[in-house]
């Protein structure tokens, strides 16, 4: 077939790191590498996978590795992944390629539009899957979202202690304050900074799971009247809050509406209020999330660039007061994650069937290598609304952690 001839001779040119033994659906076998690792072994038992690839890469091979139309010697998602990540990488592409590539790209994100009803069928798609799902690969915290290794010997519970820790002093809370919650999970941080600081907290969620899991963990830690979660949209959130925090949620804002998600924050911060965002960014330049993740894993996801994010930040009205970078610490979180799910796969089974298994275990593996070998990292955007409010130096974190 053309489309075999195609595959093969673009392998051929093409691989530079590691070694591919592919065999293709007529059971014709061929190598192709240096060799060294990552080196990998891939049988396409689909005789269309060739001609699919060639049109749209990343969402075939997802794809077919999820339905078993693809297998990997030895199960190794790892090294397979690892293997296109490193030979793709640096490729570039012809300017006017590129260029009808970004005008694609920024289309279609600006079209995404997240509206209130689609935004909670985008939540409900990933999130609301299974109540027990979540406890078999998340710590007891239940946090889904970068743990913080502050030290490298730290337990996965122990690590998101300390982004918990490391937020909180970031808030530069005092009892008393207001402070809302966007996106608040299982409402672990909500409940952890309202008992730590004394701080009244509002949660909102768009989860019927999480939001059950929230209010029974309120409820069992004594803390129902000083914080509430809520089951709404942050944009019909009305009242006016001393902090705002937001971990994990904004890369799922999409592209579109990033300038009114950064300006509905400032309109909800009283006067000298502080805001701490904690998402997935990116420190390439901007470019669409994998196919594969945004049809089966985040509908609708979409994680910025530095330069992106701080554009809207600008025409809000928000100080950009501080900016941190993390690296490393998602790759270690998403391991933890993987670990944990593979030690309870016999109860997963019980849930759930054995192609949700492979994309399950497809979705952390390649999550990890988005950022130990691609380029994501976690970006921390602390802003205010007034110049005094946060600390001219980091001073005040260090001593909090020793307090």
């Amino acid at each position: 077939m053309i489309s075999d001839r195609v595959l093969l001779a673009l392998l051929r040119h093409g691989v530079r790191a590691g070694r591919i033994d592919l065999t293709l659906a007529d059971g014709s076998q061929h190598s192709f590498g240096p060799g060294g690792a990552p080196a990998v072994g891939v049988v396409l038992h689909d005789p269309t996978l060739p001609r699919r690839f060639l049109v749209r890469p990343d969402l075939t091979l997802g794809e077919a590795y999820v339905d078993g139309r693809l297998t990997l010697r030895d199960n190794d998602i790892r090294s397979f992944i690892t293997f296109l990540l490193r030979n793709v990488r640096g490729r570039k592409i012809p300017a006017p390629l590129a260029r009808f590539s970004s005008c694609a790209r920024w289309a279609r994100s600006w079209l995404n539009a997240n509206s209130l009803g689609i935004a909670r069928s985008n939540v409900a798609h990933h999130y609301d899957i299974s109540p027990e799902l979540y406890g078999l690969f998340l710590d007891d915290t239940r946090q889904y979202t970068c743990a913080y290794f502050r030290r490298p010997d730290m337990t996965l519970e122990e690590a998101q202690a300390a982004k918990m820790a490391h937020i909180g002093a970031k808030l530069l809370l005092r009892p008393g304050m207001r402070v809302l919650d966007i996106g608040c999970g299982f409402g672990t941080l909500a409940l952890t900074l309202a008992r730590d600081h004394g701080v009244e907290v509002v949660g909102v969620t768009l989860s019927e799971v999480q939001l059950a899991e929230a209010r029974a963990r309120a409820h069992a830690a004594g803390l129902d009247g000083q914080v509430t979660f809520r089951m709404t949209d942050y944009r019909a959130v009305t009242d006016s809050f001393d902090r705002v925090v937001s971990v994990g949620m904004m890369e799922h804002v999409g592209l579109r509406h990033l300038r009114a998600y950064f300006q509905k924050v400032a309109d909800l911060l009283t006067a000298d209020g502080v805001a701490l965002i904690h998402y997935i960014g990116r420190w390439s330049p901007p470019a669409e999330i994998s196919p594969w993740f945004n049809k089966y894993i985040f509908p609708g996801a979409y994680c910025p660039s530095l330069s992106e994010a701080s554009r809207v930040v600008e025409k809000s009205g928000l100080i950009l007061a501080d900016l941190e970078v993390w690296r490393g610490h998602y790759e270690r979180t998403l391991q933890e994650w993987l670990k944990r799910f593979d030690r309870n796969l016999d109860r997963v089974r019980t849930l759930q069937d054995d192609r949700f298994i492979r994309m399950w275990r497809y979705y952390l593996q390649s999550a990890e290598l988005s950022f130990s070998e691609a380029f994501l990292v976690i970006h921390q955007l602390q802003l205010a609304k007034a110049r005094g409010t946060v600390p001219m130096t980091r001073e005040y974190l260090y001593s909090a952690r020793n307090t």
